[in-house]
């Protein structure tokens, strides 16, 4: 069953299907444990009395391992390669991610319901610009002949 706080927000701001937050909880989780980035952080509430830090879900009391803006952006990066490969860019713009803009406004969409967490150093801003996906999602492609 859906949570029904990302119900509501899939209700109320159509930009982004329920694809483009999975993908977000995803490269968070492959940032932290796949990459090992994040350090235990201050904890604030976010919307619905949640602390800082990561996903929401965590247990009570599990270490906190918070990924600032910009190496969440670059997890996101490197697990939509590692995922999809060449696709990774046209997978991405078909759920509306486009930039490392649209990171954010997912990413903050989710703290506002409780669903993720932040540092009081946190800001939307943190993901303006961080790469270009023409570049950065683009992977070498070569076909050689066989000799």
């Amino acid at each position: 069953m859906l949570d029904p706080a990302i119900v509501q927000l899939l209700e109320e701001d159509r930009r982004y299907p329920l694809e483009a937050y999975v993908f977000v909880f995803e490269a968070l989780h492959y940032a932290q444990s796949v990459l090992g980035m994040g350090a235990a952080g201050a904890s604030e509430p976010a919307a619905g009395g949640q602390p800082a830090g990561g996903a929401a879900d965590e247990e009570p009391g599990a270490a906190e391992h918070h990924v600032s803006g910009r190496d969440l952006c670059e997890a996101s990066r490197r697990y939509a390669l590692d995922q999809y490969g060449y696709m990774a860019k046209l997978v991405l713009a078909n759920w509306g991610i486009r930039s490392t803009g649209d990171l954010g406004e997912i990413v903050f969409s989710l703290i506002r319901i409780g669903r993720m967490r932040k540092t009081p150093a946190d800001r939307r801003e943190d993901f303006d610009d961080v790469f270009d996906f023409d570049t950065a999602l683009r992977q070498d492609f070569r076909i050689s002949n066989p000799d």
